[in-house]
């Protein structure tokens, strides 16, 4: 089946998702979420030919880096967005692959970007992809987050600035800003998002939370090596908060038919 065209902006504002390959971390430290940061500062740099600074090829408005997946608002001018995207995932592959002496994708090979054509639902993505960290369970309030584009709106930013903060603040006040910020959105707004994360009660980023903080497990690997008890404990918990068995699967590395024996016994 052919490939989809993807859908062009009429005000040339994107929102762009991207994943990692195989939904696999693409953020393990603070090292990385900054350099992708300067992977976005890069990606819309433009020069001529002897070196002479010219004017962005486009406008970043806000983002969110996840663990395994960014979101993006941004403004296309003088280039496409996909080539804006590629310059971004390939610098930051590029860097990935040699700190964690890897080779191969990191992203999956087509990331995910809907237009948006007017300024009510441009509102609405600036909430959207700020209130991702607290609709994955990662914190319980958007300005808790480090590395979202929210503490540039709120002045607080204690890295370089990326997104035309003064061109929205322009139509909106700040105090209005963050009072829909901080509400919640309608589980009817429809915008891209991650595989299954209207499926999936818990995220990935919830899992990995809850086994180090109940049980003192850093890398879900380490499930394996646990004796028989202790690991149906840990997983029956993590079921329990509606963590898929697929996910735990992936997360950990334990057969499926062993998680859903688990399962069967809890419910």
């Amino acid at each position: 089946m052919p490939r989809q065209g993807r859908i062009q902006s009429g005000t040339g504002v994107y929102h762009v998702m991207m994943r990692g390959i195989n939904r696999q971390r693409i953020f393990e430290d603070s090292e990385d979420h900054y350099t992708f940061l300067q992977c976005l500062r890069s990606a819309q740099e433009q020069y001529t030919p002897l070196g002479d600074r010219l004017p962005n090829s486009c406008h970043y408005y806000a983002y969110a880096l996840m663990s395994n997946h960014f979101h993006i608002l941004l403004h296309a001018k003088d280039d496409t967005v996909g080539n804006i995207v590629k310059r971004i995932a390939s610098s930051y592959v590029y860097y990935f692959n040699r700190k964690y002496g890897r080779d191969g994708h990191l992203f999956k090979e087509r990331f995910r970007s809907e237009p948006c054509e007017d300024w009510t639902y441009f509102v609405t993505l600036l909430r959207y992809i700020h209130q991702n960290p607290v609709k994955a369970g990662m914190v319980s309030r958007v300005s808790d987050y480090e590395f979202t584009s929210w503490h540039e709106y709120l002045g607080r930013a204690d890295f370089f600035p990326l997104c035309n903060v003064n061109v929205v603040l322009g139509r909106i006040s700040i105090d209005e800003l963050t009072a829909l910020v901080d509400a919640p959105l309608d589980n009817d707004v429809s915008c891209i998002e991650y595989e299954d994360e209207r499926e999936r009660s818990m995220s990935d980023d919830s899992v990995m939370l809850c086994l180090k903080d109940e049980f003192g497990i850093t890398d879900g690997q380490q499930i394996q090596k646990l004796g028989k008890e202790e690991r149906d404990v840990i997983l029956a918990a993590l079921l329990r908060r509606h963590a898929g068995v697929r996910q735990l699967q992936r997360l950990t590395g334990i057969g499926k038919n062993i998680i859903s024996n688990v399962l069967k016994t809890i419910y």
